[in-house]
């Protein structure tokens, strides 16, 4: 291991003094916390509280990814990129995927295989994504099945070469779909390699 994200500082770590939930949503909750992070000082902190969520980078034989494009009313355009959804309660990050996968593009895969856990935005926000990299994919009988939203959904198919080129170039801008791509294209040199 590289890193170990569980290193304890020299610092003693912040102490929740009092939280409050402001608003709770369908996707999110907004709670603010007041915070001792040094003796005697005080601070408001800022939390967007998320359930997390899984990706899916879905690799076909031919090494084309399946992608959705769909519309982000927040950046008020469609953006590629790869499956994802949020998880539900309790529920395992695969399985999500595995739902995920087939509800936005209509496909199944044998194999799944974890690429990595990622902090979205770690400075106020608690999501953490679990990106997966499937292969052995076939269309599922049933076609999509499209949550409250995702009607504009479209799906698209393209070289994981172009997909890696796009990013460079800036055409790709999704910070999951980035991460899962590159780290798919690493995968795939290092077994070319071995």
């Amino acid at each position: 291991m590289l890193f170990n994200l569980h290193h304890p500082t020299l610092m003693s770590l912040p102490k929740t003094i009092k939280s409050e939930r402001l608003y709770h949503g369908r996707i999110f909750d907004l709670i603010i916390e007041d915070i001792e992070d040094t003796p005697g000082n005080i601070r408001k902190c800022e939390i967007v509280s998320h359930p997390g969520g899984s990706v899916v980078v879905p690799l076909l034989d031919n090494n084309d990814v399946i992608f959705v494009r769909q519309y982000r009313y927040p950046h008020k355009k469609f953006i590629l990129e790869i499956p994802a959804g949020k998880l539900e309660p309790n529920e395992d990050p695969l399985i999500a995927a595995q739902r995920e996968l087939q509800e936005e593009t209509g496909y199944t895969a044998n194999n799944y295989e974890k690429l990595t856990t990622m902090f979205t935005t770690p400075g106020f926000c608690s999501e953490v994504l679990h990106i997966y990299l499937a292969t052995g994919l076939k269309k599922s009988a049933q076609g999509q099945n499209l949550d409250e939203g995702e009607q504009s959904l479209t799906v698209e198919y393209l070289p994981l070469s172009t997909v890696v080129e796009m990013i460079v170039c800036g055409e790709i801008g999704d910070s999951k779909t980035i991460v899962g791509i590159l780290l798919t294209e690493r995968k795939l040199k290092s077994i070319i390699n071995v």
